[in-house]
């Protein structure tokens, strides 16, 4: 475990493991009124927190399964990435892909988020790559 401090605004609910295998800890919609996502549409739902991370780390914010699979609902820009620098508040960019509108609520699971270790690169200009048998082939090269 890392030691992550929260801030927790007024009527906002600490993010919680479900099961004690659960790499991903729930992130909980805060919202004054529900929100709904028209279908198609997209959705930035505030969660009333704001963390601080320790350097070398960082929080990536992932999709539910059951939201996905229900209902339609994914995440824009996933995984979302919290840098150990940001202090701002959490907010989820929330995508309705189904065929009815959705509707968050406070207080509603809409998102994961799971902490991992980062490595940066260092870059190291050179001009020619180690050439491999894939070498450029990418999307799809190697068939359906």
């Amino acid at each position: 475990m890392i030691p992550v401090k929260i801030k927790i605004m007024h009527g906002a609910t600490i993010p919680a493991y479900q099961s004690r295998g659960s790499s991903g800890a729930d992130i909980f919609a805060c919202v004054g009124e529900p929100v709904t996502i028209e279908a198609g549409s997209i959705a930035l739902v505030p969660t009333g927190i704001s963390i601080e991370i320790p350097e070398g780390y960082e929080a990536q914010i992932r999709p539910r399964s059951g939201l996905a699979l229900k209902h339609g609902i994914t995440l824009l820009n996933t995984p979302g990435t919290i840098d150990s620098d940001y202090r701002g508040e959490i907010k989820i960019i929330m995508a309705n892909l189904g065929k009815d509108a959705f509707v968050v609520e406070s207080g509603m699971r809409i998102a994961q988020m799971v902490f991992t270790k980062i490595y940066r690169g260092h870059f190291i200009e050179s001009r020619e790559l180690e050439q491999t048998d894939r070498n450029e082939g990418g999307f799809g090269h190697s068939g359906i």
